[in-house]
């Protein structure tokens, strides 16, 4: 920022240096002129060096987004295609009814927040660091009961301000599980197919809902088509969805229970991710240490994936925290 300042700064000093070459009579025009085009050089030049709202760091990388999914997303063929095809249309979208909003169910470590963070990198220059990524986590930001309506507030005014400052905002929230539940209700108006509201469009916006809530009834599903001898690759959005948006509706141990974020169907999407085989950890463990900058070793990613805990107990097919802990596990065993 001090940068733009001294640049800026030069070429005021310059400007002054001109103007006082003119005569009395067309100095006030002419300096006129030259502070509005200075001022408009000077934003061009404050966004450039910092992040704006601008094509130059906000654009969609519909081809960036469909690699990275499937590099780096392992074992879950359902969500990775449900993900492609809804950011893709949204964002291909000139003039949306209503924002973009996703629920993303799953066990931990299956992916979901690995998601997030795909999507984020190939819409905003700066990833999840950017300024218009939004992140919030339930056992850290709405951890009292008895600030509930504080919380609504805060949140509905950070929705807006920021909303207002860049349209193309992406807001997460986190361990939807933990949130006390009414407390999204709060922010509905926003998710709503409203044109406007308050002079501010929020139809250009994506919200992001993580949860583990659901993860038994998908589980079940994969399981029923293990035992029946199916490839879990049969599996189809429509096998889960239905009952997965129920099921999550019904559960008092979920932020979503009874919303009428649900009961409106303000949700596009309730995305399942499904629980990791043992031949997905192995992918997980390559994956990551390519990452860290070792030559992948199948032996060594075996050991580590062996000793890992599954389930069910008699059959340790799932890995029960999926590839969560992959990355502490591969220093141990390299």
């Amino acid at each position: 920022m001090r940068v733009t300042y001294i640049l800026f700064g030069y070429y005021v000093l310059i400007s002054s240096v001109l103007v006082n070459a003119f005569e009395p009579i067309s100095t006030t025009i002419v300096g006129a002129g030259v502070t509005l085009g200075l001022a408009a050089v000077g934003q061009k030049m404050y966004n450039h060096l910092h992040e704006s709202c601008e094509p130059k760091w906000v654009a969609f990388n519909s081809t960036g987004l469909e690699v990275a999914l499937d590099q780096k997303l392992f074992g879950q063929h359902v969500a990775s295609r449900v993900i492609q095809k809804a950011v893709t249309g949204f964002m291909n979208n000139k003039n949306p009814k209503k924002p973009l909003v996703l629920s993303l169910h799953g066990w931990t470590g299956t992916g979901k927040n690995l998601v997030s963070q795909l999507i984020a990198e190939n819409i905003y220059k700066k990833g999840m660091a950017s300024s218009f990524v939004h992140q919030f986590v339930s056992t850290a930001h709405f951890l009292h009961l008895s600030q509930i309506e504080n919380y609504k507030s805060q949140l509905q005014q950070w929705i807006k301000g920021n909303v207002t400052n860049c349209p193309r905002s992406m807001f997460i929230f986190d361990e939807m599980d933990k949130m006390h539940p009414g407390l999204i209700d709060c922010i509905k108006p926003y998710l709503d197919y409203y044109e406007h509201l308050d002079g501010v469009s929020y139809r250009q916006a994506i919200f992001i809902f993580l949860s583990n809530a659901g993860g038994e009834h998908i589980t079940q599903v994969v399981l029923d088509f293990w035992k029946a001898g199916r490839d879990r690759e049969e599996i189809k959005l429509q096998h889960l969805e239905p009952a997965l948006s129920l099921s999550v509706f019904n559960s008092k141990q979920s932020g979503l229970w009874h919303t009428s974020l649900i009961d409106k169907n303000l949700v596009d999407f309730f995305v399942p991710f499904l629980p990791l085989e043992y031949r997905h950890v192995l992918l997980c463990g390559m994956a990551e240490m390519s990452a860290k900058g070792l030559k992948p070793d199948r032996d060594v990613v075996d050991q580590m994936a062996r000793e890992l805990v599954y389930f069910p107990k008699s059959e340790r097919i799932f890995s029960s925290k999926g590839c969560k802990t992959i990355g502490g596990k591969l220093d141990y065993y390299t």
